[in-house]
């Protein structure tokens, strides 16, 4: 539906907010239909339907829970009206508007807004409104060719969390440990949001170095250094109408951090060897292994940047705690693996599926998959027995030998105290290295150095 054709409902106990969004809109709505008081939301929407419910998180009124927004959210909802409802918020009140995205809101506008990003807004409710009426709701198996599965509790949580805020334009942020499946979130968000038939862009921020991350984001000219023998356009570019994801943002250093901070803000970008900025459109997505507490750090990232790219998180679950999800996803992994290998589909007998429950995956789905893929390959029946699977050797430390020369000694010393510690982290690498008194570059040395 086209906003011209639309009748819009502002509730607001502010008389200027309500005559400013009015005459904003009588130009470009249908209709425009204003109150102050809340609690006549029944009648107004017993004499006609609304398209679109502008709504104030916060009134002077009789209900005084500290949160009237989303009370008043709660009684659209059981009234069963079809309106987008789009709450007005002030900055301090963010985090109860992204819990109204959670119970039904289309969309939160953040007071004093620019009348420009008002009606987007309102356009892009309208068009998400038509288009849920057409589509068919989120589903966990629907993103073909992934292992985005899951019937745990927690994973129907994130699934749940993914269609609510999928069609939205927020940041989001996707925590959790290496190999739990972030990219797969991120990829789920983008096919489920408005930008689907754009552009998906990814980029693993904490690999690239200093010397490469203006360029390799925000581009280059011609000449802007020994290297750049002809002009580029950077990944944020690259990513304008769709989503760009950014994967492993808790790595880059603070420096870098001032960079994104300033293009995220104003929403430009200015590549290396001009000085003339680019407007970008992006969806933005992030995602870390470090903690959200030691993401919060000020002494390793900036509190603004991670404001900025956390309008609304999501903490995926270690595999350990999904319960029969690991059944789900090595049966999963067992078909995709016996048709790679021109096998018939493999079985897991009673005991291999104890194995699998009993294990505490440190590696998560990623080491789930290996093991599975390396049991296929080597398996001879067509069930796949405790035998068959043959976890991560990380976990086996050697034992020292006493007939070792010293400086052997000192070394498998070394490289026991290197398992015995990521094994106590579940494979963190940040926090091992933490521990051991070494830095990341260090620590990835000795693991190098021991075939780990």
């Amino acid at each position: 539906m086209s906003l011209k054709n639309a009748s819009i409902l502002v509730i607001d106990d502010d008389q200027d907010v309500l005559t400013a969004v009015r005459l904003l809109l009588k130009t470009e709505a249908k209709e425009v239909v204003t109150e102050k008081n809340p609690e006549n939301i029944r009648n107004l929407l017993s004499k006609q339907p609304f398209d679109v419910i502008l709504l104030d998180m916060n009134f002077n009124s009789s209900i005084n829970t500290g949160n009237e927004g989303i009370y008043w959210l709660g009684k659209i909802k059981e009234l069963k009206s079809e309106a987008a409802v789009i709450m007005i918020t002030a900055y301090g009140d963010i985090d109860l508007a992204v819990r109204s995205l959670k119970e039904g809101a289309a969309d939160f506008v953040v007071k004093p807004w620019h009348n420009e990003k008002l009606i987007i807004t309102i356009r892009e409710a309208l068009k998400r409104k038509g288009k849920a009426a057409s589509a068919p709701s989120f589903r966990a198996d629907s993103v073909i060719g992934t292992e985005l599965l899951g019937e745990s509790e927690v994973m129907q949580d994130i699934f749940h969390k993914i269609e609510k805020i999928a069609p939205t334009d927020a940041n989001i942020l996707i925590l959790g440990e290496n190999g739990t499946g972030k990219d797969l979130i991120a990829k789920a968000i983008h096919q489920q949001s408005l930008r689907s038939d754009k552009v998906y862009v990814k980029v693993d921020v904490g690999a690239l170095t200093e010397s490469l991350f203006e360029s390799e984001l925000f581009g280059h000219k011609k000449g802007a250094f020994t290297d750049a023998r002809e002009d580029r356009i950077g990944r944020f570019e690259a990513a304008n109408g769709g989503t760009i994801f950014l994967d492993e943002i808790g790595n880059i250093g603070l420096h870098q951090q001032a960079k994104l901070l300033s293009v995220l803000q104003n929403r430009q970008v200015v590549k290396l060897g001009t000085n003339m900025p680019v407007d970008i459109n992006i969806r933005l997505i992030c995602a870390t292994n470090v903690p959200l507490p030691e993401l919060a750090n000020e002494s390793r990232f900036r509190k603004d940047l991670v404001y900025r790219i956390n309008t609304v998180e999501i903490m995926v679950p270690p595999l350990r705690k999904r319960g029969n999800d690991i059944i789900l996803l090595a049966k999963h992994f067992s078909k995709v693996y016996s048709n790679k290998y021109l096998k018939p589909v493999l079985e897991f007998d009673t005991k291999a599926m104890e194995k699998l429950l009993g294990y505490h995956y440190p590696g998560n789905i990623r080491e789930l998959q290996y093991t599975i893929e390396r049991a296929v390959i080597m398996a001879d029946g067509n069930v796949l027995q405790a035998s068959d699977l043959i976890f991560s050797p990380i976990e086996s430390a050697p034992a020292t030998q006493e007939d070792q020369p010293d400086d052997l000694k000192l070394s498998s010393v070394e490289k026991n105290t290197i398992l015995r510690v990521i094994e106590k982290h579940n494979g963190n690498i940040t926090k091992a290295a933490k521990e051991l008194g070494l830095t990341r570059t260090a620590l990835y040395r000795r693991l190098s150095k021991y075939d780990i």
